[in-house]
């Protein structure tokens, strides 16, 4: 005899008014934090893009009045701006790729039980994120080092960091021991299982990471202030600062003058939108690129399976 199937429709499942009433204020409150976080820098973008002398009428909202790039033509005409934009390139195109190198080995070393040592290795690392020389001994450090107005003082201090290396070595340590332990008797040596199993594998873990050591290498303005005085050293940062801070001291810079001569007026509010937005942008476009992996990373990274 053939089987007959009988189909079930399911029911839907009547929510009660306290669950409606629960979702209705989930929505209105994460709509109200969207706003409260997207907003002002959409203010930000809107002024930066609006004619400088109508934005000081003010009442810019939602859209620019009067469409102008002056601000930005201001700021990128500036020997000294697109030079600084140079040195934060290199230093973030030169300086991820070696603290993640460096801190991934780091991490499978002392991920492996059979290190000698692996328990005392581990305490230091880890007491070093608790207790240090200061600032004065660091910076004589880095003076013997001849790292004192270098470029490699932006890369060298910053290509090991103990908390994202504990986030690559936990990840390394949910991995089951088999897959080592395959490489090893096939005759593989530690360089072939940290090539061919640490690197493909711990994916996540290692872009999430590339994305912290990154978003600081772009962000960092207070090494060079602290540790070099030539102008050619200057990342974008640091002159994004001064442009923040100069119109607050009174002082008139002689591209002021030459606008007013020229009948060009650019606002010094126009002037901070415009700077923030062209070191902001680029790290806003590189993050939904990565952002795929930064949940994934950051979870199975920090529970041992």
């Amino acid at each position: 005899m053939a089987k007959t199937a009988v189909k079930t429709k399911k029911r839907p499942v009547k929510r009660t008014p306290s669950e409606w009433v629960l979702d209705i204020c989930k929505v209105v409150f994460l709509t109200l934090v969207t706003i409260v976080t997207v907003y002002p820098f959409w203010n930000i973008f809107i002024v930066s893009i609006n004619d400088p002398t109508d934005a000081v009428r003010g009442g810019l909202y939602f859209w620019p009045r009067v469409f102008s790039v002056l601000s930005y033509k201001e700021i990128l005409g500036r020997s000294t701006f697109t030079h600084s934009i140079l040195v934060t390139l290199a230093r973030t195109i030169i300086g991820t790729p070696l603290a993640l190198l460096c801190t991934s080995m780091v991490a499978y070393s002392l991920s492996r039980k059979e290190l000698i040592g692996h328990k005392f290795w581990n305490v230091l690392f880890v007491f070093t994120m608790y207790f240090g020389g200061g600032q004065v001994p660091y910076y004589m450090v880095l003076k013997n080092l001849g790292l004192l107005d270098n470029f490699w003082v932006f890369i060298f201090p910053l290509i090991m960091s103990v908390y994202n290396m504990i986030l690559i070595r936990s990840y390394i340590e949910s991995m089951p021991d088999e897959l080592f332990e395959a490489v090893k008797i096939d005759g593989g040596n530690d360089l072939v299982v940290y090539w061919k199993i640490i690197i493909p594998l711990a994916k996540p873990i290692l872009m999430t990471v590339a994305l912290f050591v990154a978003i600081n290498q772009w962000n960092s303005w207070f090494d060079a202030y602290l540790y070099t005085s030539s102008e050619n050293l200057k990342p974008m940062q640091s002159i994004l600062v001064e442009i923040l801070n100069q119109y607050n001291t009174g002082a008139t810079t002689s591209a002021q003058m030459s606008n007013a001569k020229s009948g060009m007026t650019i606002t010094p509010d126009s002037l901070r939108m415009a700077a923030t937005m062209i070191a902001t942008i680029p790290i806003i476009c590189v993050y939904p690129f990565i952002q795929k992996y930064f949940v994934k990373g950051i979870m199975l990274g920090a529970v041992k399976g």
